[in-house]
């Protein structure tokens, strides 16, 4: 078993007044030449957008986009027509492509909007821009981990193109949890929302991250009321 340890307070850091981010790999002007990606896990950023503010219209290409909005509602549009609200218990996907268009605004003035926004490499370049999200309310169980993405269109949850597995657990204090580990050449992230939680002796804090490669199963224990994101990843890619 190989690991990478990812303290948060080790993250990139960008505040643009209507926009805090913290990065968990090199974005924009954060630069670290070893945090780059994790296997095909490109971009982990967890962002706050002040009342009323947002991304512009801005492109994107040949990259699997996943968004997790952790409280407020995020309002997106895009060149394929979409127009939708994303809140939190939802969960957002936009395979960009060919190449598409898309802004992202906080809803509310009186309220910030937060929001994880993921990047995954894809396996497939050039494919036909898609946009979809879901409610995982209905899936959500409690002290375990429950899918909220996969390859496969027909599992449970959202699907991207890249052989990936994204799940969520909320565990309550010395709850004990495995998780087996899908691809055989897989690599798995995991990011602590909230709570404290130990994983292969590694004990995590709120916003920490722990890669683990070459490892078959993987198990976490919850030391406090926990919320914890487990991003299945492929370590080698074209």
């Amino acid at each position: 078993m190989k690991s990478v340890l990812h303290l948060s307070h080790s993250r990139g850091h960008a505040n643009h007044g209507w926009l805090e981010s913290y990065h968990t790999f090199s974005f924009a002007n954060y630069h670290d030449a070893n945090r780059i990606h994790f296997g095909a896990l490109r971009v982990l950023n967890d962002d706050t957008v002040h009342g009323g503010k947002g991304f512009g219209t801005h492109p994107h290409k040949d990259m699997e986009i996943i968004s997790i909005p952790l409280e407020g509602d995020l309002e997106h549009k895009d060149s394929m027509g979409n127009i939708t609200v994303i809140r939190e218990g939802d969960v957002q996907v936009m395979s960009a492509g060919t190449g598409v268009m898309h802004s992202e605004y906080n809803k509310n003035q009186d309220q910030p909007v937060k929001f994880l926004q993921i990047w995954v490499f894809p396996n497939k370049k050039g494919v036909q821009p898609r946009y979809d999200q879901i409610s995982i309310r209905d899936v959500e169980k409690s002290n375990q981990f429950y899918q909220i993405l996969s390859p496969n269109p027909e599992d449970q949850g959202v699907w991207i193109n890249q052989d990936a597995w994204f799940s969520l657990g909320k565990f309550d204090s010395g709850v004990k949890e495995k998780y087996v580990v899908k691809g055989q050449d897989s690599g798995v992230y995991f990011f602590v929302l909230e709570g404290e939680v130990e994983i292969n002796g590694q004990k995590l804090g709120r916003r920490d991250g722990l890669g683990i490669w070459e490892a078959n199963e993987i198990e976490l224990t919850s030391l406090s009321f926990s919320q914890v994101l487990l991003m299945e990843v492929p370590m080698a890619f074209n």
